[in-house]
């Protein structure tokens, strides 16, 4: 299967957003973890790291706009659409479970990194199932 530019082009920013994420991730934990950093600058610290995070979800739909393949893109919008009700779905039962205290806290921030794995294994699925379909 081949990558339309607008993929190539998605695939590259979002290498580089891994990059700044990865980047800003391990010094604030760091940082944060011994406790070298407080007050606001500890804050804006610990808010760095969701800014390229933040820019997977804006990267997803700059590639929908630019991409020119009709199918392709509707394949995506369904690809997110079902790990994005899925998501949720997951994130309903764990907070009512949560709740009345059947399983432990999960920080919010692993939410959106569950979102990347499933969307990333559903691509990787969908690309699988393209090849056998050949």
């Amino acid at each position: 299967m081949h990558s339309s530019s607008a993929q190539q082009r998605y695939n590259r920013r979002v290498l580089w957003l891994a990059i700044a994420y990865a980047t800003l991730l391990l010094p604030t934990a760091y940082l944060l973890k011994l406790q070298l950093v407080s007050g606001p600058l500890a804050v804006l610290l610990a808010a760095l790291p969701a800014i390229p995070f933040c820019g997977f979800f804006w990267m997803m739909g700059r590639y929908l706009s630019e991409e020119t393949d009709e199918y392709v893109r509707m394949v995506q919008v369904r690809l997110l659409l079902a790990v994005t009700g899925l998501l949720l779905a997951a994130m309903t039962l764990w907070g009512f479970l949560e709740l009345f205290g059947f399983v432990p806290h999960i920080a919010a921030s692993w939410w959106p990194v569950l979102w990347v794995v499933g969307c990333s294994t559903a691509a990787c699925i969908q690309r699988l199932r393209a090849r056998t379909d050949q």
